[in-house]
């Protein structure tokens, strides 16, 4: 089995892409797959809960194996994850900001430089989840061409829905020129608020907009609830998350989710 590519996107900070990331990994783990998780983010949020052991600011990472300066292979970098049935492509934090700088000058490749580098691994996993930065730079781009699926984030918020258009115009750029096959698992409506009349507002808002450009919501939709960030920041999967009633009922959100993205890839 080949691995099923996943990346988490979205132009704007704060909607909650690694937690997405994060969680739709352990939803992973419990399934029994063999999941690799890998930071594309320059903030490293991922990487500082998700290995298993601290990650040094001199240890090599994702930004070594996109350099046009290094020839480090992605299997050199990886680390072993939290959870049994997980790795991790570590961020290196600055250095992989200063590689999107550098690929900017380059002239051949730079949006594949990702792809190449997965070929080797990929029938060591089941599921390759990226998580991007807030930025539809070339990082983004390099998780765009590599992915077999894009499930964007976004909150009911009047920022995020006004993004959310030009986020769908470069995935279809993506498909155009680079990755044919690429499709859309959906919207995720995340950290969502239902008792506030604001929030009821940009929901419908968002789903009249992700209607319109034929793209489905996808279900659930991940309520605000506090331990979902709290348990990642512990290194803890929902499911190991003690002392909440929320948590529990909240681990089913993330198994529905994986069975979204996969069930994209068989039908694809």
């Amino acid at each position: 089995m080949t691995a099923r590519v996943v990346c988490k996107i979205n132009q704007k900070g704060g909607v909650g892409k690694t937690t997405q990331a994060y969680h739709t990994a352990r939803a992973g783990v419990r399934r029994g797959l063999r999941v690799l998780v890998i930071d594309l983010d320059p903030q490293g949020n991922l990487t500082s809960v998700a290995t298993a052991e601290p990650f040094e600011a001199d240890q090599i990472g994702i930004a070594d194996v996109l350099s046009p300066r290094t020839s480090e292979a992605l299997r050199d970098i990886i680390v072993p994850g939290i959870w049994d049935g997980m790795d991790v492509a570590p961020s290196n934090g600055a250095p992989l900001a200063a590689v999107q700088r550098e690929l900017v000058g380059v002239t051949a490749g730079r949006e594949q430089r990702l792809r190449a580098a997965l070929q080797p691994v990929l029938e060591d996993y089941d599921l390759i989840v990226i998580d991007c930065g807030p930025s539809m730079d070339l990082l983004t781009t390099n998780a765009l061409v590599a992915a077999d699926t894009v499930v964007i984030v976004s909150e009911a918020a009047l920022f995020s829905i006004d993004g959310l258009g030009q986020v769908l115009a470069s995935v279809n750029e993506i498909r155009s020129y680079y990755n044919p096959t690429l499709t859309i698992a959906g919207v995720v409506l995340n950290k969502y608020k239902a008792n506030t009349v604001s929030g009821q507002a940009w929901r419908r808002e968002l789903i009249e907009g992700v209607e319109a450009q034929g793209v489905r919501l996808i279900q659930p939709i991940v309520p605000f609830h506090v331990p979902i960030q709290d348990s990642m920041e512990a290194a803890l999967g929902l499911d190991e998350w003690k002392g909440s009633r929320v948590a529990p009922g909240t681990v089913e959100i993330y198994d529905r989710h994986l069975e979204t993205i996969i069930s994209e890839g068989a039908a694809k």
